[in-house]
């Protein structure tokens, strides 16, 4: 029997973490909380609020106050879960609803109030990614899959092998936003489903050649629409074949509900009470997805988003491989100039080192996001020399960049929208994660780091003492060295009337 005064005494007890996953969707927020230990995340504790945030929505791209209560109300819920949770070992990834919201940032600064975590709100194509993350640690195929997640606000598709995606895409077409579109009033019509159907393959005409051409051995889908919708068609049907769902099996489901003709009527076991509100317009977009892309079948797979995130937060799975990539596929398709690129990215994390600590900007993440820049600051060349900034801000800020949110897509774009010429404060966008005296010093860390590099060789820079006090940044080139340099000190001269406008001061002897 058990020694009663020193239970496994003698059993090894391994170094373990917990992490844990938020996904605030635009249908459920999902919350998962895992242990790390050997290598191997282990899932201990999962959180689902039903809030249907997208809902609340506007056509013009408003989230409605009643939405919002919602939404901050379920997070008061998930963070009885999250105590005691340090930073590090919490993500939090919000969807379609807050990436569409205009006034987004208000409910994150409201969420903020519950939860001292940063919210992410990422792009769609980092979000296909994410979920195709979750898929490839927990399902084992060989050959090519096709992975679909049907969200409350949009809908991912996903080919990949392996842990490899290959071609990542997010359209907007979602089980809430189709609700309200195609489904008022709980009416369950044939003329609905045929008008969502259409609806779903003309937004799939953007998609559909170019995966069709690609293949894929394996269908998956993912999220707790497909789910629902894979459960309840082989309950209610004769199973065409065993675990998996087919159109045949989905137009009897939606014969089904037609015959019912409103949502009070309709009798399937299997289906909650909280998932009935959307099952229609969930149905109508899966059998969309079956037509347009030729699918003869389709398996379910419980992970998803959030298992992504998690898998990516354990530390064999880190996030610098992704954007490591990212940059380079970047750097590549813009022909950067790589010599170049690499001398302002030195010099740049030179100033950084000696300014991060008096500047409150000493953030590992921080640090990623000016050096990304700087190594990326010039890919508007490819597009034209005259304004530059322009050019290489607005392809950061819409290109897809799998590894980064969307704030740090937009902080990144900003940091290169300045580096060079007048900066104008009133433009530069409010960052929910950052204050912007941090924003601030960070363009100036940048336009420095280009500044000094501006003769673009190497070895013509002597050794520069860098100090900072306050709001000022003291440059101490080597005796006589500048005198030599005219035109150097008159950029120099330049630079310190142009930050100015960043409450910066710039000294230099």
């Amino acid at each position: 029997m058990p020694n009663d005064n020193a239970p496994f005494d003698g059993v090894e007890v391994r170094d373990t973490s917990k992490i844990a996953a938020l996904d605030i969707g635009s249908n459920s927020f999902h919350l998962v909380v895992a242990r790390v230990v050997a290598g191997s995340v282990q899932i201990l504790h999962r959180v689902k609020q039903k809030v249907r945030l997208a809902q609340g929505l506007s056509s013009d791209y408003y989230l409605d106050d009643e939405a919002q209560k919602r939404g901050l109300d379920a997070l008061n819920v998930v963070a009885e879960s999250l105590q005691d949770f340090p930073p590090e070992n919490v993500r939090i990834v919000a969807t379609y609803t807050l990436r569409k919201a205009h006034n987004a940032k208000a409910f994150i600064r409201a969420a903020r109030d519950i939860l001292p975590y940063p919210i992410e709100v990422i792009g769609g194509a980092e979000e296909a990614r994410l979920i195709y993350l979750g898929v490839a640690h927990t399902n084992h195929d060989d050959g090519q899959r096709l992975v679909v997640d049907i969200g409350g606000g949009s809908t991912e598709f996903v080919i990949g092998q392996g842990f490899e995606p290959k071609m990542l895409r997010s359209l907007q077409m979602g089980c809430v936003s189709y609700t309200k579109i195609f489904f008022k009033n709980d009416e369950l019509k044939s003329k609905s489903f045929d008008r969502a159907i259409t609806a779903a393959q003309q937004e799939l005409e953007m998609i559909n050649k170019a995966y069709l051409r690609a293949g894929w051995k394996t269908c998956i889908g993912t999220s707790g629409t497909i789910r629902n919708i894979i459960q309840i068609a082989q309950n209610e049907s004769v199973k065409d074949s065993e675990g998996k769902v087919t159109l045949t099996q989905l137009t009897r489901l939606m014969k089904v509900c037609c015959e019912a003709g409103s949502l009070d009527k309709l009798q399937i076991s299997q289906m909650s009470e909280d998932r009935k509100p959307v099952f229609a317009a969930g149905l109508a977009i899966l059998i969309a997805i079956f037509k347009s892309l030729n699918i003869d079948s389709m398996v379910f797979s419980p992970a998803a988003l959030r298992e992504g995130v998690l898998y990516e937060m354990e530390t064999q799975f880190t996030r610098p491989d992704v954007r490591q990539r990212s940059a380079e596929s970047v750097a590549t398709r813009y022909d950067v100039d790589v010599e170049q690129a690499q001398r302002v990215h030195s010099v740049t994390m030179g100033i950084y080192q000696s300014c991060k600590d008096d500047w409150n900007i000493a953030n590992k993440e921080l640090k990623g996001l000016l050096g990304w820049s700087a190594l990326l600051h010039e890919v508007g060349l490819q597009i034209n020399a005259h304004g530059t900034q322009r050019h290489s801000a607005y392809i950061l800020h819409n290109i897809d960049l799998p590894g980064f949110n969307q704030e740090q897509q937009t902080l990144m774009a900003t940091l290169v929208r300045y580096y060079r010429k007048k900066v104008r404060p009133g433009d530069i966008p409010d960052f929910t994660l950052l204050p912007s005296e941090q924003v601030y010093k960070l363009i100036a860390i940048l336009r420095l780091g280009v500044l000094l590099n501006i003769k673009r060789q190497d070895d013509i820079l002597p050794n520069i003492e860098i100090k900072v006090k306050n709001n000022t940044i003291r440059l101490t080139f080597p005796e006589g060295w500048l005198e030599n340099k005219p035109i150097f000190s008159a950029d120099l001269t330049n630079e310190a009337q142009y930050i100015q406008a960043l409450d910066l001061q710039l000294r230099f002897e």
